[in-house]
């Protein structure tokens, strides 16, 4: 934690440093961020959101325990300090328990910020901006700050008990839909967070945090999640734009211990993510970019077995999760209203990825195993793998990685890794001439 809080610090004084934060439980995807972070000689940002994993298991089946020990298990695997990873706990609040009367959602909350600060989370964002079965609607900023600090008070008494150094909070109710907006962006305005209403934000969780006797806690409140007017739908962007977000950018300098969290920051040009740092939006949360590339992979290496093998030997993983996808709808019907080939386009190759969903289940996690293991007993040949994947066919010729399935899988997810380092880490000013922007 004194390494990202020195980052902060750096950043508050002009550096301009940031850090990325990886909203992911996929293991390919994980080892792809420890690889990176290792290269860099960098602190990896590793959180886990509240729908994914919380005291009932999330839709991983992971406890906050089981996630860290994943984390802390692969690390140890890749050789990579521990000191060095940073867990965090994204959205923390009523966010799976909405359907139910406030004080039972709440409840369920302080459970789970117990249970996430006692399994060695140390970034903890607080959001309960969300609106239980009994509230009236919209929540005053007064109720949801008033909500936040009584879960920050249950994380001071958890890490008092499991001591080490203590967490970090990030506040802020200006969040943009998880996962990518429900609606067209050619219908729906992405708007700037207002200068006024996000020092209305702070000034509602300052005075929260007072009257619960956490004043002492202010100086550990590190991040203000607002909108800089990033988004994604289904299949478009919407890019940063620095100008636009100038009068938000200027406030956050009046602040001396806080820079901006950006949600939904995923697909942006990479010159968009220099200009997002520069501009004190300095931890960026990615997610739903990196499965997207792991899929992106995964279903290269599936047609090229085929291709390779013939479809008597091959794997079918496609088909597969396809298949489940189908009998299991509940993680995509609520984004994708589509119909026909629109809806088998949306959940195939939507932005919002909602097949990262299902990549745990047992079938689909059989099927990739047999994927891998076909591919390493028979490694397919440069001709062939440069058809679906021709920059991982180029990087295993020049030895810079094995013909190995999960070595190229990483490498596909490091593509995108790479583009978040090179604006967090890079500390110097870049024209907009010199970076390629290959995003969409």
């Amino acid at each position: 934690m004194k390494a990202l809080l020195s980052l902060i610090e750096r950043h508050k004084q002009g550096n301009a440093t940031g850090i990325y934060s990886v909203c992911s439980a996929h293991p390919l995807v994980l080892e792809a961020a420890i690889k990176q972070a290792a290269q860099d000689n960098q602190l990896v940002l590793i959180e886990a959101t509240s729908n994914q994993v919380n005291q009932f298991g999330g839709y991983t089946g992971m406890t906050p325990k089981d996630f860290a020990e994943h984390v802390f298990t692969l690390a140890e695997h890749l050789k990579f300090p521990v000191e060095n990873i940073v867990l965090g706990g994204d959205h923390l609040g009523p966010n799976c328990w909405q359907h139910l009367p406030a004080n039972q959602a709440m409840e369920y909350s302080e459970q789970m910020i117990n249970d996430y600060v006692l399994a060695g989370f140390k970034k903890i964002h607080l959001d309960c901006s969300m609106s239980c079965a009994d509230d009236q609607t919209p929540l005053s900023e007064t109720i949801m700050a008033e909500r936040a600090a009584k879960l920050c008070l249950v994380a001071e008494n958890a890490w008092k008990i499991v001591g080490g150094e203590s967490p970090v909070y990030v506040v802020g109710t200006e969040v943009p839909t998880p996962g990518g907006s429900l609606e067209s962006l050619d219908e729906e305005e992405v708007e700037v967070t207002k200068p006024e209403e996000a020092i209305m934000t702070l000034e509602a969780h300052h005075q929260a945090f007072s009257d619960m006797g956490l004043g002492y806690v202010w100086p550990r409140v590190i991040g203000l999640v607002v909108q800089p007017g990033v988004e994604f739908d289904h299949h478009s962007v919407h890019h940063y734009d620095s100008i636009a977000a100038q009068s938000l950018s200027n406030l956050i300098k009046s602040q001396p211990n806080l820079v901006f969290e950006a949600h939904s920051t995923d697909y942006q040009n990479p010159v968009a993510y220099h200009e997002l740092v520069r501009d004190h939006f300095a931890i960026l949360k990615v997610g739903p970019a990196l499965t997207f590339a792991l899929r992106e992979a995964l279903y290269g290496l599936d047609r090229a077995e085929k291709e390779w093998l013939g479809t008597h030997k091959a794997s079918h993983l496609r088909e597969t999760i396809e298949q489940v996808m189908h009998e299991q709808p509940n993680y995509w019907r609520s984004h994708y209203a589509s119909l026909g080939h629109q809806q088998f386009l949306d959940c195939s190759y939507s932005l919002s990825d909602r097949i990262r969903y299902y990549w745990t289940r047992p079938e689909v996690q059989a099927a990739q195993q047999t994927l891998f293991d076909n591919l390493t007993a028979k490694p397919l040949p440069m001709t062939l793998l440069s058809q679906y994947l021709p920059n991982q066919a180029k990087a295993i010729s020049q030895h810079q990685i094995p013909n190995q399935p999960a070595e190229i899988v990483m490498h596909k997810i490091m593509e995108v890794t790479q583009v978040y380092s090179k604006a967090c880490y890079a500390n110097t000013a870049v024209s907009k001439e010199t970076i390629k922007c290959d995003h969409f």
